[in-house]
């Protein structure tokens, strides 16, 4: 008998797995949400362009914001969102299409179909006999998904038919341990290394981590300074930002000029004095950055009442990506919402999502697509959020393993007669990619069909279902998938040749098999504009 699905926030009990002792087993089990209900941050909602400031500071002091260190918002970098979905999901055959060598179309048996969860009459090589069409093969975003991959119908129920169609994708075969933080895939750290920052914080996390996620980072990337903060709560948010009293006592545009007033007569005072000390310039320099810094954090944030994303039109409301009641009633939109807000307006340069309970092998179907559909629905906001604000983003999916199905189909209705998850299995993992650019869809490279398809998956699939461990540096070693999405994050700024600097002692192999690993043509030049 098939049992029933289960509500996208029940816990996962499971015979065959010991009960959960951590906080990464509560979190892949769905016992807890991966910490989040809102962390409401971004400024730029006030402005047209996100990336043009509206600089009341003036000129002179303008200037000197670089000399100090200031970062411009997101140092210009394309944001970087990626979600984490702890437990081990299914991105594979079932979501994002799979293949061979040729490509995600070149497709698998249909015995590896099943084992990803399609049974015969569901698998991307079927042919309407009246259309002549492939019936489940969508590519509305680009990649191609299964036509009814929940992943895509999430998304597409969150972004207008203008962004759907300046998304582009590609998916990375690559294995990694089922139902273990300890993979150390999270490019977070990576991203940064590639140049990503923010104006406010460098990189952000759903979880209280040295990842800002549930897998870790790769060791030798990782930099304590940099340690992810965790996008928790409103006010931790707001409360990241002090501008002292003065802003309390004086309208905004006041207390920035009093702040400017009082830098300028230190700066005076400054040069007609001595410290006295050997390093007499390095001093100085510190105290006038002191000022500008402090004048330039109520010039951005004096009003940290617009730092929130349940008070954002474009994200919660009438015309919100979601309505006032999903808002509410939904703490991973909350989360979602306060990741985006922060990293797409360029107050952090890169953030990280976790969703809890993906482990979902329960034996039936319907837990797994909720759980998928409502992840799809988060993407997609992040993606529309993009578009929106008018900014590129670049949002990366990965897990802690993946699942496998042995055949058994689930004719419920959440079910859909496809195959039931019946086991973790590391042999079917993937990760995937997405890109929006306000320019159009990104460009694949190579110059014919084929050569692209290869550029839109990278790595390839053997057709009884399991990933060829061959196919590619990433597709046995987590370490080097990280690697892989940096290299990508890096060419959508056309900078590619800067990875071997970067990252010295890589294990991607030499130009030719870095441009191998390369999916899109750049998206901009080198750093936006703004």
């Amino acid at each position: 008998m098939t049992r029933k699905s289960l509500p996208p926030d029940t816990p996962l009990m499971f015979d065959d797995h010991a009960a959960p002792i951590s906080r990464r087993d509560f979190i892949r089990q769905g016992f807890h949400n991966g910490a989040a209900v809102v962390g409401g941050l971004g400024v730029f909602s006030m402005f047209a362009n996100p990336h043009t400031a509206r600089a009341a500071l003036s000129s002179d002091l303008e200037a000197l914001k670089q000399t100090c260190g200031i970062a411009v918002q997101g140092a210009g970098r394309i944001p970087f969102i990626c979600f984490d979905l702890a437990g081990g999901a299914n991105m594979a055959g079932s979501n994002v299409l799979t293949g061979g060598q040729g490509g995600q179309l070149d497709f698998l048996t249909t015995a590896g179909y099943s084992k990803l969860g399609l049974p015969g009459d569901q698998v991307p090589s079927a042919v309407d006999p009246v259309t002549g069409n492939t019936d489940f093969v969508n590519t509305d975003l680009g990649l191609a998904f299964h036509s009814d991959s929940q992943f895509l119908r999430g998304i597409l129920e969150r972004v207008a038919p203008a962004t759907a169609v300046a998304i582009n994708g590609a998916v990375i075969p690559a294995r990694s341990e089922n139902d273990t933080g300890n993979n150390p895939h999270n490019p977070m750290y990576a991203i940064n290394r590639a140049g990503a920052d923010g104006s406010l914080l460098t990189l952000i996390g759903s979880r209280s981590s040295d990842s800002g996620g549930n897998s870790m980072a790769p060791v030798d990337m990782m930099d304590p300074s940099l340690r992810p903060t965790k996008v928790d709560r409103p006010g931790d948010v707001t409360g990241l930002v002090d501008v002292g009293d003065l802003v309390g006592l004086l309208e905004q545009n006041d207390a920035v000029a009093v702040m400017e007033t009082i830098q300028r007569i230190s700066d005076l005072k400054l040069a007609s004095v001595s410290t006295r000390l050997t390093r007499d310039d390095i001093i100085k320099d510190l105290v006038r950055c002191g000022y500008v810094k402090s004048a330039d954090l109520a010039d951005r944030f004096g009003d940290p009442t617009s730092l929130n994303p349940a008070i954002d039109p474009d994200i919660v409301g009438p015309a919100g990506i979601f309505t006032a009641a999903e808002f509410d009633g939904e703490r991973e939109f909350q989360k979602t919402a306060s990741v985006m807000k922060l990293v797409v307006n360029g107050f952090a340069g890169a953030g990280c999502i976790t969703m809890g309970g993906f482990d979902y092998h329960t034996g039936e179907r319907g837990t797994g697509e909720l759980r998928d559909l409502r992840a799809g629905r988060c993407m997609g906001a992040c993606l529309e959020y993009a578009a929106r604000v008018g900014v590129p983003l670049m949002l990366y999916v990965f897990s802690d393993g993946s699942v496998a199905s042995n055949g058994r189909i689930d004719d419920s209705v959440e079910g859909r007669g496809k195959g039931e998850w019946t086991g973790d299995n590391q042999q079917t993992a993937a990760s995937f990619f997405l890109v929006y650019s306000p320019a159009g869809r990104a460009q694949l490279l190579g110059g014919t069909a084929g050569e692209q398809a290869r550029h839109q998956q990278l790595g390839w699939f053997r057709g009884d279902g399991n990933v060829e461990t061959a196919s590619s540096p990433a597709a046995n070693n987590v370490n080097l998938l990280v690697q892989t999405v940096a290299l990508n994050y890096l060419a959508l700024h056309g900078e590619q040749g800067r990875f071997a600097e970067l990252f010295p002692g890589h294990g991607l192999g030499n130009a030719t098999a870095l441009d191998a690993l390369t999916a899109f043509a750049p998206v901009v030049s080198g750093t936006l504009s703004g």
